[in-house]
């Protein structure tokens, strides 16, 4: 088979790049895919990502390498196998990094990635339901909307207890200033997830040009000396070669690209000699300088208000899976928080170190999303920009094996400081007055 692209990963980047290079007639496109098509329901149902961050059919279960940092846990790194990759199967967050982190980018050299340059893209690939101003637009892939639920007395308490401490309320932490709390906007369209493949894939799926492969699984990029040609990928338990007589796009993400490229002989001599491999292209920084972010969750006892914990039991339980059918409301069209924050922690910073997600519910097994029997609320820190650097390795020259992922959370005393801030404000957050008719006891 050949092609003009052949496009390895239809995720959140894929699926967008499957569109826009299908749009000519004239070019070939093929889309592969190593997970299923996304006809799992729990994916198209907001709340369905309890289920879909720990299904081994939807997800990779990938989990980092023990490490003392972080008292030798393993740490689950959920990352999409499916039609629409990760965005099938996230919170459904819609939220921009800051102004100032595109600005710094540009700074480091990398020409066209200002937030002023970044901005046309954002508002061309978004519907915002609330309509077009400066920071928003309409008519693009990506429907973007409010929360089914901005009236909840616990969301609206941490809100008025963040202002109490100086940090204002947001009704657009992606808008003018990302600094202050208030309630997340979703990836969501009619109360179904809006992932990338049913913003960007689905409505051109019947391009004649577009080519999509599911269940296969990349396994080699061709080599013609140091050009790409084409694409190894196994189907079915066979192995099929595509070419490319334009580019081969990797769009695996930050653990499979990496991976795909060691195993393809692109990568650190020594380490591709350790497995066998030969060695196509000498090339040390392929899966070092990993950045990932370290979440922490903070718990605590609801009172005088509704939690998700005892909506989500028994009779109540039937009568949201009713509201949610009927009228595309409840508990089953929430997302992974219900409100978003971002403050300063750290003396001396110009903006936002941290981000907070609230959500009033709290799990007792957070890696299988299994909630607690009594009522509860969740605050999670979240440090925006880590010091820490880590790396993703093979650990066998076998495709189908998970690689290493050792992103060396909390190597940085930077970053130990800003999550321990992050949760002494969580802390004081809840403290606050306008917290104390529902913190419970």
């Amino acid at each position: 088979m050949e092609f003009d692209y052949i496009i390895v990963g239809a995720g959140s980047a894929g699926c967008v790049l499957a569109r826009r290079l299908s749009e000519d007639p004239k070019t070939r496109v093929l889309l592969l895919e190593a997970g299923r098509k996304d006809t799992n329901p729990w994916i198209h149902i907001p709340a369905g990502f309890i289920k879909t961050l720990s299904d081994p059919s939807v997800n990779w279960l990938y989990e980092t390498e023990p490490d003392a940092r972080t008292n030798n846990r393993t740490i689950p790194i959920p990352r999409g196998k499916v039609l629409g990759g990760s965005s099938s199967i996230n919170g459904m967050l819609y939220i921009r990094g800051q102004h100032r982190d595109y600005d710094i980018w540009a700074q480091y050299g990398n020409k066209g990635w200002s937030f002023d340059d970044v901005l046309p893209y954002f508002k061309r690939s978004e519907n915002q339901e609330r309509g077009e101003d400066t920071f928003h637009g309409t008519g693009g892939p990506l429907n973007v909307c409010d929360q089914n639920e901005r009236d909840n007395p616990v969301c609206d308490a941490v809100i008025a207890a963040a202002e109490s401490l100086g940090i204002p309320a947001n009704n657009d932490v992606n808008g003018a200033d990302q600094e202050g709390f208030g309630y997340c906007q979703l990836t969501v369209r009619r109360s179904r997830r809006h992932s990338t493949a049913a913003a960007y894939l689905d409505p051109v799926r019947y391009r004649k040009n577009l080519h999509v492969e599911t269940n296969a699984q990349a396994t080699r990029v061709l080599l013609d000396g140091k050009r790409a040609v084409g694409i190894e990928y196994s189907k079915g338990g066979e192995l099929v070669t595509a070419r490319a007589a334009a580019e081969v796009i990797l769009s695996g993400g930050s653990v499979n690209s990496p991976q795909l490229l060691e195993l393809s002989g692109i990568g650190d001599p020594e380490l591709l000699s350790h497995f066998g491999i030969d060695i196509q292209h000498p090339l040390p920084g392929v899966g070092n300088n990993l950045q990932d972010h370290y979440v922490t969750r903070q718990t605590w006892w609801v009172r005088n208000a509704p939690s998700v914990n005892q909506r989500t039991r028994g009779l109540n339980l039937a009568k949201e899976v009713l509201k949610y059918f009927y009228k595309g409301e409840g508990v089953l069209a929430l997302s992974v928080a219900n409100v978003v924050g971002f403050a300063k922690v750290r003396e001396g910073v110009e903006t936002p170190d941290v981000q907070f997600h609230m959500t009033p519910a709290s799990f007792d097994n957070t890696p299988q999303r299994t909630l607690e029997t009594f009522p509860g609320m969740t605050i999670a820190p979240c440090q925006l920009r880590p010091n820490s650097r880590g790396s993703i390795h093979i650990r066998t020259a076998e495709p189908l094996a998970s690689p290493a992922i050792r992103p060396n959370f909390l190597d940085d005393q930077v970053d130990r400081e800003t999550i321990v801030g992050g949760m002494m404000l969580g802390r004081e957050i809840m403290n606050a007055p306008p917290m104390d008719p529902y913190r419970g006891e």
